[in-house]
């Protein structure tokens, strides 16, 4: 893992938490950054079952599983280039906000989807 540390995986409630994080979630996102060729953000990563109900995260959300992960991204060409190498990296569950985009690596759930919130 090139560009990211553990800790921006961390739910806010319990700290050190990134490391329950799935480890190919993470290095996907480290090959898309460094194609990205700038930082990304890490909006959420791994949430806590009590962070997850305080925010209004779905009951199974994949964020509890550490399969998921919010990353910042609030412009048209950003979201078009992120969105580009996602799917390339292989990103099959993908989720577009106007602030950010989710990911997910979550084999229990549908593949081969974009949704948007």
């Amino acid at each position: 893992m090139k560009y990211f540390k553990l800790e921006e995986f961390d739910s806010p409630d319990e700290p050190g938490s990134g490391k329950y994080m799935n480890k190919e979630i993470i290095y996907m996102l480290d090959a898309v950054r460094k194609e990205y060729g700038k930082p990304i953000r890490v909006n959420s990563g791994y949430r806590t079952k009590a962070r997850n109900k305080k925010i209004g995260g779905v009951a199974d959300s994949s964020h509890v599983k550490g399969l998921a992960v919010d990353i910042s991204c609030t412009t048209s060409s950003d979201r078009f280039k992120l969105l580009s190498l996602l799917t390339k990296t292989g990103f099959k569950r993908i989720g577009v906000a106007k602030s950010f985009i989710h990911v997910d690596i979550d084999k229990d759930k549908s593949q081969n989807v974009i949704w948007t919130y």
